[in-house]
């Protein structure tokens, strides 16, 4: 993925504060605005996420719901 640079102003002490906590946790700025940034939903919901693009398709087309519930219970059976 491209990355593009972006400008960003915040209060000087804010700014001192998170350049303090970036150094005690071995990262830096851009990737915790990156983590952060990360946790906002997508706004465009036909897009999947990575983890779901990688699981799909992965189960055969003939697999049911019935076939799930029917793998539950004997996997939960007492």
């Amino acid at each position: 993925m491209q990355k593009t640079k972006l400008t960003v102003r915040v209060d000087q002490d804010l700014l001192n504060n998170l350049k303090q906590y970036a150094a005690s946790n071995r990262t830096t700025l851009t990737d915790l605005i990156d983590a952060y940034l990360r946790h906002i939903p997508d706004q465009n919901p036909g897009k999947h996420t990575a983890i779901v693009s990688k699981l799909s398709g992965i189960l055969s087309q003939d697999v049911t719901i019935e076939d799930y519930k029917k793998h539950l219970e004997e996997k939960y059976a007492r």
